[in-house]
């Protein structure tokens, strides 16, 4: 009986121990505060919510897979299509115009609807586009398959990232802003697989029949969707801040018992209890993101965030062309390289940065890694096109430091800034306006590589360079450091002040 009580009390005082939510006795949850605090603390027992992170995850790797798996077939494209630069531009980026449109109104959806219903339909978009895009007759309906995917990609991204969130303690091991940047190692393990898929597909085709590559890469996206889907329906819980917020204690407390472990009981009196007002989902609200205290985290989460993905998206869907071109290497030796350099710099990178950004903080590896970027984009444009086997070293070498900058820097960090920025009443729509301008900036970037490239040879690694200019300078003008900070409280302070930490 004593237990209970000193459970009671911890809930009703707004603070809970480890040994509250891993003890077998009930915790009893009177507010939505209540909620995440819990979550926040970590102490659940191996449970369901290390296999919702997974899930979560499996939806970034598909989102990474579909937007990489066109690089190594646009030139096949190209030639079967009789495609202009503009015309390959347009089939190149027709996923990123999808995304913009998808992260709106998906951002939207995760905070009005919630995190599960979302979750459950976007996979469909992947499995009708990605075998619309294996029989596309002509360019127009390749392009139109694409914006399908890239809706779902949309959608995706701004549910995954909450769930990443919202499922993760505030410190330690496996806390939010590790959890978070494992979206980028799962990104560079889709190209990898990518890539590998390539080869192999490369190594069995007849080579009368290599027009069939980019097809057959393409439809096999269907194939994870599909598989995704099922283990969704089997294991996926709404978010328990989330329902919290909407005001359903019971369910959110139905949830941690089944994705916790924790005993979490709702108080009888807990409807007597006063509750803060929760902001409600609303389109208004991408205008609180421009507003008060979120302004600053806004204007450093999309400048870092579109910085990354210009000069990202530049770089990794041109790498088979640059190495291929400008280094005048064959199809199979450009399949090596860049799966070695995927894996062994931005997968290590992402990695190295799960590892240690509880530690140094996003704002400090962001900062590093944008650093890395510009020496790399200065050093290929400084060398141009290799004369010698040196020289191509070199250039070999500065594609291995930009991709490890991005590894370990934005590529990480540019998603816990959008996702860690903003509490749960806001973080949909927050990672959905981040995701909106961040694909804008990767539509521009994959359209303009090709002409840039053609017009300007090596000299595009010039204009590639200011995107990570870009990012040091806005960076440097505002130190906002989300890891560690307890930004889902903000939800429950009733002037909504959180000033303190920026």
């Amino acid at each position: 009986m004593s237990d209970s009580i000193a459970a009671s009390n911890a809930a009703s005082s707004g603070s809970f121990s480890a040994a509250d939510a891993a003890s077998d006795q009930p915790v009893v949850i009177r507010s939505a505060s209540d909620i995440t605090q819990l979550v926040n603390r970590g102490a659940a027992k191996l449970s369901d919510a290390r296999v919702v992170i997974a899930i979560a995850l499996g939806g970034v790797f598909l989102d990474a897979y579909d937007l990489g798996a066109l690089a190594f077939g646009m030139k096949d494209i190209t030639r079967q299509f009789g495609l202009s630069p503009s015309g390959a531009g347009f089939v190149a980026s027709a996923i990123t115009f999808g995304a913009i449109v998808g992260a709106l109104l998906g951002g939207y959806l995760t905070d009005k609807i919630g995190r599960y219903r979302v979750f459950m339909a976007d996979m469909f978009f992947f499995v009708i586009a990605a075998l619309a895009c294996a029989f596309a007759p002509n360019e127009w309906v390749l392009g139109g398959s694409r914006f399908v995917m890239g809706l779902g990609v949309g959608i995706d991204l701004p549910v995954a990232m909450a769930f990443l969130a919202e499922f993760s303690k505030l410190q330690g091991r496996g806390n939010k802003a590790s959890r978070v940047a494992m979206w980028c190692p799962t990104w560079y393990a889709a190209i990898s697989i990518s890539y590998l898929l390539v080869l192999l597909l490369y190594a069995v085709l007849p080579a009368t029949h290599t027009d069939w590559l980019w097809r057959l890469i393409l439809g096999f996206g269907a194939v994870p969707a599909i598989l995704i889907i099922a283990i969704r329906h089997r294991y996926m819980n709404e978010s328990p801040v989330w329902a919290a917020n909407q005001g359903d204690l019971q369910g959110a407390a139905a949830i941690l018992r089944k994705s916790y472990n924790i005993n979490a009981v709702v108080a009888d009196d807990a409807d007597k209890t006063p509750q803060v007002k929760v902001r409600k989902a609303a389109w208004h609200n991408y205008g609180t993101l421009l507003q008060g205290v979120y302004l600053r985290r806004t204007v450093l989460a999309t400048v870092t965030a579109v910085a990354s993905s210009f000069a990202y998206n530049a770089v990794a869907f041109g790498l088979p062309v640059i190495l291929s071109s400008f280094l005048q290497q064959s199809m199979i030796s450009t399949i090596l390289f860049s799966l070695g350099l995927n894996l062994c710099f931005a997968f290590v990178g992402g990695l190295i940065a799960v590892r240690y950004v509880s530690k140094f903080g996003a704002w400090k590896m962001t900062y590093a890694g944008y650093a890395c970027q510009l020496v790399a984009m200065i050093g290929l444009a400084v060398v141009g096109r290799p004369a010698d086997g040196g020289e191509a070293a070199i250039s070999i070498a500065m594609l291995a430091l930009f991709l490890f900058g991005q590894g370990f820097g934005p590529g990480s960090h540019t998603m816990t800034f959008a996702s860690l920025s903003y509490p749960t009443s806001l973080r949909g729509m927050g990672v959905g306006f981040n995701q909106t301008l961040m694909r804008s900036s990767s539509t521009l970037s994959l359209f303009l590589f090709p002409v840039l490239s053609a017009a300007l040879g090596t000299g595009v690694f010039w204009v590639i360079a200011l995107a990570p200019l870009a990012g040091l300078i806005v960076l440097t003008a505002i130190r906002w450091e989300p890891s560690g900070y307890d930004v889902d409280a903000e939800d429950f302070q009733q002037e909504n002040k959180a000033g303190a930490a920026v």
